[in-house]
This record gives C-alpha cells, structure tokens and sequence, in this order.
C-alpha cells in the first residue's frame, strides 16, 4: 500500500506534468538537466572524452560519477520530502540536476564546465518559469491600496500573501493559495497579494524580507480590523523566520479557515438583512376587517362603547 500511493498520486497528476513540461521553460530545463548524460552517452562525441574506467570505455560513467548522480539522487529525496506540489518536484529534480552537471562538466573539461555555467546564468537571466494563471479570488495591492483597503470595513477579515514573482517556492505556493481563496472566499473573508519584490514600502512597513537569502517568502498574515493578528512563518526574535510548511492542510488549521469561512458567512448574511430593510420598508400591517368597517362608517369600536 504504501508503493501504491505515490504511484497513484503519479499515475494521477501525470497529465499535468506532461502539460508543464511542454513549455518552453520546462523544455529547456530539462535539455539542460540531461546534458552531461547526452554528451556521455553519444557515439562519436563520448569517444573523445576522459575516462577513468579501468576497461577504458569512454562511453560509460566512471565510479566518480556515479557516486555523484547517487547524491544528487539522495538530495533530490531529501528536498522533495518537503515540496508540496508537483512544481516543486519537478523544480527541485531540475535545480539539483543541473548543479550535479556543473560539477560533472568540470571535472571532465574545465572549458566544457565553464560553457554549461555560462549557459545556466543566461538561462537564469532570461528564462522565468511560468507563472499562474488559473482561477482565483484575489485582490492584488499595491503600496497605495494597501492600507485603504485593509481599513476599509473594520469587519472584514483578510488573509494576505507577501511574495516576490522571482521566488520559486512563491510561484509553486500560487496554486495553493488560489485554491484555498476560491474555496473560502465571502463578503466577510478575502484574500489579497502584494509583491513585495516590486514594492518595497510595503516589505519594510509589515517586516517581510525580500532578500534571496529569505526564509520569509511566502508570508501569510492574517488581518482583522485592519490589524495584524497572526503570521506563518512566525519571526523569532533575532529576526529568523520559523520553518513551516505551506501546505494546505497546514493553513486551514492554522488560520481556523473553516471557523473564519462560518463566522464570515453570519456576517455578510445579517449585513445583507440591514441593507435590505434600509432599502425597502416593511409594510404596515393592515386592520382587521370588522375594525375597518366601523371606522368606515363612523363608529366607534365596541371597547369604547362599553367605556
């Protein structure tokens, strides 16, 4: 059972990873990921190359080698253990893969080395992975709207995500976090971004690092009132941020969204109630028919008469 999960899990999400690796960005990564495999393995070119095999095959890797595509293999787990989407898989095999051909390339040629990492900083200059683009329920701010629409209705909730679009944990949280607002999204509870690599204000108002070096990237805070009322991943006090898992069971706990989502729903109700006796006034009740009669003609009703 547990080897059958994961390649359900696999067998399940397979044709969106065929989807996202026939982009552009994918493609190219991957040409890339393969590149010493494809320089070793392909007659006429591996002929020429160094080898430290004792039966002198140039086309087949040497105990070096292998020992490290074996820790790269190791490292690749070890990451992968705490990805939380299938983006952060595949990202993580492909940062990982061309690290290893860095190394590989170098200890080959050092001028074959020194062309594949020039090749990997154009591709990280000019290639940026795709960014999400499916449904969502987010309002996107920038460091003027903020704080207004924060303030804006004092019984609003919001739940905020600080992200930068260079970020790659940010870009496989993006799926989550549209996921999570198309679920719990209501009058009383919204959700907004704001790209804190864009605004800088804005990461020096709410102490969100956007350094490269961050641990902070995504933050999550959660606003009541138009006040801070709690954030993941937590700061200690020497300005570290806590390791924690973007997961969406582990938001959904933490924020109490199910509680949020109930508590908010009452809100917008009883809100639309007082809009809708402001706007259309009840109806006054009308006189029993006898009443009416009397008054009709004059008379006075029958109570008054014994008086």
């Amino acid at each position: 059972m547990a080897l059958l999960t994961p390649l359900f899990a696999f067998l399940y999400h397979l044709p969106q990873v065929y989807k996202w690796l026939l982009k552009p960005y994918y493609v190219a990564s991957l040409l890339m990921s393969v590149a010493f495999l494809a320089v070793r393995k392909t007659p006429g070119i591996c002929d020429h190359l160094a080898s430290q095999r004792e039966d002198g095959n140039s086309c087949d890797f040497d105990w070096r080698e292998v020992e490290i595509l074996m820790f790269l293999s190791a490292i690749v787990m070890m990451k992968n253990r705490r990805a939380i989407t299938v983006e952060q898989h595949v990202g993580n095999i492909f940062l990982f893969s061309k690290v290893a051909n860095v190394i590989l390339f170098f200890r080959l040629d050092v001028r074959m080395g020194l062309l594949y990492l020039t090749l990997c900083i154009v591709f990280l200059m000019t290639c940026k992975p795709p960014l999400y683009m499916g449904p969502e329920y987010i309002k996107y701010f920038s460091d003027k709207t903020m704080d207004d629409e924060l303030n804006k209705d004092s019984r609003a909730t919001w739940i905020v995500e600080f992200f930068a679009n260079w970020s790659p944990e940010c870009q496989s949280f993006a799926s989550v976090y549209a996921d999570l607002s198309l679920k719990y999204n209501c009058a009383g509870l919204k959700f907004g971004k704001v790209d804190i690599g864009r605004y800088g204000e804005v990461s020096k108002r709410y102490k969100v690092s956007a350094s490269p070096l961050s641990k902070q990237l995504p933050s999550l805070v959660l606003f009541q009132g138009g006040k801070e009322v709690m954030r993941r991943p937590q700061v200690d006090k020497k300005g570290r941020a806590v390791s924690w898992s973007f997961t969406e069971e582990n938001i959904i706990r933490e924020f109490n969204l199910n509680e949020l989502y109930q508590s908010s729903k009452k809100l917008s109700k009883s809100r639309y109630e007082k809009m809708s006796a402001s706007q259309f006034p009840a109806v006054p009740e009308e006189e029993e028919p006898e009443q009416a009669g009397a008054d009709a003609q004059g008379e006075e009703p029958e109570s008054k008469k014994d008086k």
